[in-house]
């Protein structure tokens, strides 16, 4: 897979979860988890400094990857296909 077809598959899964958090019947704590991870990748600053070697820089490749998976645990698996029906649709539209 080329890295074209990786931001486009990057893209498709963040439309899906962008879905997923507006769906009504997304439990509570699956939108908390993945808010977290939205809001990690948005700080301004990182909890782990990158002056630390290794884990400053690979801090955001290890906490919000677990905090995306966490929340897909409390996500029913009927609204996460539902949702990704629904990018695929938009996007078979849009070609």
């Amino acid at each position: 897979m080329g890295l074209k077809e990786l931001v486009a598959r990057f893209k498709k899964e963040l439309a899906v979860y962008q879905r997923v958090l507006k769906h009504p019947q997304t439990p509570w704590l699956a939108k908390l988890f993945l808010g977290m991870a939205v809001a990690y990748l948005l700080m301004p600053f990182d909890l782990i400094p990158d002056f630390i070697p290794v884990l400053g820089q690979l801090d955001e490749l290890i906490v919000i990857p677990i905090l995306v998976w966490l929340a897909v645990k409390f996500i029913p698996s009927q609204i996460i296909q539902e949702c990704r029906l629904q990018v695929e649709s938009e996007h078979d539209g849009h070609l």
